[in-house]
């Protein structure tokens, strides 16, 4: 029997023994996961009910704890975002058609003001295909009815007129009219173009939405905050599975940079931050894949590393935090950072002028010269350049290493610098026997660097989900820049596409798969 032992009707008169058993095990195991099924997702559902009561609760309601100024701002913005993030889910888990951008609130959404007549349009017809009826007569036009969506490039908002024509039959006074096509957001205001400019100011360019109100405003369009707080939600819920297939495609390959640097978090009901932090992840350039995927969570602890990596076995490219300790435990195996060994040196050096430090500096010196040399040449010839000039000199850099500590006393700054590359070696010189991995972790540190222009701007996080929409879109916005797309291009299309784009060929969005569509 294939499929669900319900999927058509037995015979069970005509059954013998064996198969009534057989035909009772596969119902009660169709039971037992329909029931797993089921629980899960009235769990999820009440999960989800009770999160969004609480943040009506907060962000409508009466407030004990006022805050002012731009964190009130910046976490009202949060909260809206949220708001309109966990409607859609909600919605999406139930089998509910999508409600329009202004329901976040519980309440009935006001009448949408008209857009100013003063803007640009462009008129887009959606007219029936066939224009005779079934029964043999024409149609005839007898409206026209518009709907019109604000759109934006750099500077000039214009208007998208959508007009559908109602066409009739004379002879069975039937009605056709052509639908109207599918956007991320149904119904909503926005073109696919002005979310995209949205997101990106917000996380490429670190411009928080009340910033944008005043931009926007400038240009001749009040767009609320709120409003785009719902935009910027509904969007990070579309394009999370696009995250996911970026996470599986790093994860695709054998080796993976990784680092986290701590941003603030400000839940609602609290007048304090307290320090969350974003994870980096990307795969190492012997990979040929250029991407970065951005993961937030409320502590350092390494349980989020080991989550992001899931089953995954391969060389991780990391400093020596121990949060990563418990993953080279469970098949994946550790890649030291020479910079790090380096830094410890030059702070050492910079500090007291160790002459110590300084002969440290020169033999690690030589190894990213001969690494220099090699970046152009094969996998097998930086192996044959490695071990045969850089292999040498690290051996040379250890030995040295292991006669100094000898001579300084335990405890000083010289026996900590030391210790620090002593300690490690072996995952410090993993490099030289395997090409695909670096000599250091400065790949990630580089995508870490636009975390710091926006921390004070866009990395506000009001909560677990803010933080985790905000580097899921970054995640996106990064990785194409790294492939060389414009990331407002990139984002638009995607945005544009992605309403009726299969499931199973979302890769083919992905930055470093992503052409654009031509028309």
């Amino acid at each position: 029997m294939n499929g669900s032992p319900l999927a058509s009707p037995p015979q069970l008169d005509q059954m013998d023994s064996q198969q009534l058993r057989v035909f009772a095990a596969n119902l009660l195991a169709t039971v037992q996961r329909q029931d797993q099924e089921l629980r899960h997702k009235t769990a999820l559902n009440t999960q989800l009910k009770h999160e969004l009561a609480i943040l009506r609760r907060w962000r409508f309601g009466k407030k004990g704890e006022q805050l002012s100024g731009v964190q009130a701002s910046l976490l009202e913005d949060s909260v809206d975002e949220d708001l309109a993030a966990l409607e859609r889910e909600l919605e999406s888990l139930n089998g509910k058609a999508p409600s329009n951008e202004n329901s976040a609130s519980g309440k009935r959404p006001p009448k949408r003001a008209p857009l100013p007549p003063q803007l640009p349009r462009t008129d887009i017809r959606h007219d029936p295909e066939e224009r005779q009826c079934p029964c043999g007569c024409q149609l005839k036009l007898v409206r026209d009815e518009i709907s019109e969506k604000l759109d934006y490039v750099p500077g000039v908002f214009s208007v998208e007129r959508h007009i559908r024509g109602v066409w009739a039959c004379p002879g069975c006074e039937t009605i056709s009219q052509a639908p109207m096509p599918p956007y991320v957001i149904d119904k909503g205001l926005a073109t696919p173009g002005l979310l995209a400019q949205v997101l990106v100011n917000k996380y490429a360019d670190h411009l928080p939405l009340h910033r944008q109100e005043g931009i926007f405003a400038r240009a001749g369009v009040r767009i609320p905050r709120s409003t785009m707080a719902q935009w910027v939600g509904l969007c990070g819920v579309a394009l999370q599975p696009l995250v996911d297939a970026l996470r599986q495609a790093v994860l695709d390959g054998a080796v993976v940079h990784a680092d986290e640097t701590p941003v603030q978090m400000l839940k609602p009901g609290l007048k304090k931050t307290h320090r969350a932090y974003l994870w980096c992840y990307a795969p190492s350039a012997s990979e040929g894949l250029a991407a970065v995927v951005y993961d937030f969570a409320e502590s350092r602890s390494g349980e989020n590393a080991r989550a992001f990596f899931g089953d995954w076995k391969g060389y991780v490219v990391c400093d020596d935090y121990t949060g990563y300790k418990a993953c080279f435990t469970q098949g994946m195996t550790e890649a030291g950072c020479m910079a790090h060994a380096r830094r410890k040196f030059h702070e050492l050096h910079a500090a007291s002028q160790s002459m110590v430090a300084a002969e440290a500096l020169r033999h690690i010196g030589a190894l990213y010269v001969i690494e220099r040399e090699i970046a152009e040449l094969s996998l097998p010839e930086q192996h044959r350049q490695r071990q045969q000039r850089a292999k040498p000199l690290a051996d040379a850099l250890h030995l040295w290493m292991l006669a100094q500590r000898q001579k300084v006393p335990e405890g000083s700054p010289t026996a900590r610098a030391l210790d620090y590359s002593l300690k490690r070696w072996v995952a410090l010189t993993r490099y030289l026997d395997d090409a695909r991995l670096p000599i250091d972790n400065n790949l990630i540190e580089r995508q870490i660097r636009p975390i710091a222009v926006g921390r004070r701007n866009w990395m506000f996080a009001g909560s677990l989900r803010a933080g985790k929409r905000a580097a899921a879109v970054m995640s996106l916005i990064q990785s194409a820049r790294l492939n060389g797309h414009d990331p407002l291009a990139y984002m638009k299309d995607v945005l544009t596409r992605l309403p009726t784009h299969l499931n199973s060929r979302i890769e083919e969005l992905l930055p470093h798969r992503w052409q654009p569509q031509t028309v």
